[in-house]
């Protein structure tokens, strides 16, 4: 059995956030491109396989970035200024389509909520937080606000790090460094790790079977100057990744 990604899309320049909506099981990507100051924003349908939009930019084209989704909407953020690295001011995209719903130049994000997020607005202290629709960007008052937590269960999984003593051996890499990045899920488990081969560094990714077969590699990143961090996340049954930070490669586990 050898596995293969439904998804593998490729961008012109460094995917710099990724932000998942989980009601909507929509992937939302924050694109960076340094040399031109352009930053660009896209939409994937992960159920579908669908690219829902690409290449959306706003009209402020350098000074904004991906801050959150949920309930088929995309936030972007703001700054207050070009050396002030503090956000100010949200931007709703609808997630589907990436037509704008409405600006608020005030406001700062503070967490998300089941009908859509919870901000502040920066002119008012002390701080005080509202409920604010996702659709419509109308806020009110919550007086039981007092402090911000995470109220919401994340389908989201992380790797871990582990030492090359408890992966399988037999991968074809030449490990450097005693650490890897190492995740199970649904009876496969996926490693991440670097690997040396005369003088040039790389970071590789596996899938392995029940039987420590492996069923998918990939070269995520080659000739690389320093080690990487966690290279992948699965989120329900599917394996997310970037490769060479900007193609982006989702595999069904």
């Amino acid at each position: 059995m050898q596995l293969q990604p439904y998804i593998d899309l490729e961008f012109n320049a460094p995917i710099w956030r990724m932000e998942i909506d989980e009601l909507n099981d929509t992937l939302l990507l924050e694109v960076r491109d340094i040399p031109n100051r352009q930053v660009s924003f896209a939409g994937v349908d992960l159920n579908r396989a669908h690219l829902n939009f690409k290449d959306l930019t706003l009209p402020e084209r350098w000074l904004s970035g991906l801050e959150a989704a949920n309930n088929g909407v995309m936030l972007v953020h703001g700054f207050q200024g070009e050396t002030v690295p503090v956000h100010k001011g949200l931007t709703a995209v609808d997630g589907v389509n990436g037509n704008v719903l409405w600006s608020d130049y005030n406001i700062i994000f503070e967490s998300t909520n089941h009908e859509g997020f919870i901000v502040s607005d920066a002119r008012i202290q002390p701080k005080k937080y509202f409920n604010i629709d996702a659709k419509t960007g109308q806020r009110t008052v919550d007086q039981r606000i007092t402090e911000i937590t995470d109220i919401k269960k994340s389908n989201i999984q992380y790797p871990i790090t582990v030492t090359i003593d408890e992966i399988p051996t037999g991968l074809n890499a030449n490990v450097y460094g005693n650490e890897v990045h190492y995740l199970s899920h649904n009876n496969f488990r996926i490693v991440s790790l670097h690997a040396l081969c005369e003088g040039v560094l790389t970071q590789h990714l596996y899938v392995l079977n029940g039987d420590d077969i492996p069923v998918f590699e990939d070269l995520i990143a080659g000739q690389i100057q320093k080690l990487q961090p966690e290279a992948f996340i699965s989120y329900k049954n599917k394996l997310i990744w970037l490769k060479n930070r900007s193609v982006l490669k989702v595999l069904n586990l």
